[in-house]
């Protein structure tokens, strides 16, 4: 059924660990054993979910942000978090969900045009850049930021526009001394703004 995480829940409905698609592969026979066909049919049948469950189970309540539970996922190196509200379960979080936010909000799969630009942390930047597109009739789709690594103080700032909209944004950002990366480049140390 296309599942990689089940929740094992006991006959009262409370949670009793999480079973994921590794750990049973983990868990069937390696293809050089030496058991014979019925040896091995015998003892995968004695294997039960409760033995390769993983009992000690981390979850998140439905007000998590997605944000937070990213950072759970990421920080404890696990793939799902069942999801609890008054001690019960209501739902799971998985790795595909969080991804699946992330580019809904960053506007992936949208006939929109990724634009890059370097700009020193100060008050007022984000401001002044999405004013001037706004002055110039541009939509931004979506514009997040994030630390650039190896410059203390400099942040990526990615923006997302109408094709239609890549010359004129492009123009217009240019017009603040802001250098742009519309494609991959290497070394950004060319492309900070000050």
């Amino acid at each position: 059924h296309h599942i990689e995480h089940l929740v094992v829940l006991d006959d009262s409905g409370n949670l009793k660990g999480i079973l994921s698609d590794r750990d049973v592969k983990y868990n069937l026979a390696s293809p050089a054993t030496t058991f014979s066909a019925h040896e091995l049919n015998y003892l995968l049948d004695q294997v039960t979910v409760g033995m390769i469950m993983v009992k000690n189970v981390i979850t998140v309540t439905p007000d998590t942000t997605v944000e937070d539970a990213a950072l759970v996922i990421r920080d404890n190196e696990i793939s799902s978090l069942p999801v609890m509200k008054d001690g019960r379960p209501v739902g799971i979080v998985t790795k595909t969900d969080v991804m699946g936010v992330l580019m809904d909000a960053i506007g992936l799969g949208e006939e929109n045009e990724r634009l890059i630009v370097l700009v020193r942390n100060r008050i007022g930047m984000v401001a002044d850049i999405t004013s001037r597109l706004r002055d110039e009739g541009i939509n931004i789709a979506s514009l997040i930021t994030w630390p650039e690594k190896g410059s203390e103080g400099v942040y990526q700032l990615v923006l997302r526009v109408k094709g239609e909209d890549k010359v004129k944004a492009v123009a217009a950002l240019e017009s603040m001394q802001l250098k742009v990366m519309t494609e991959y480049v290497e070394d950004h140390s060319d492309f900070v703004s000050d």
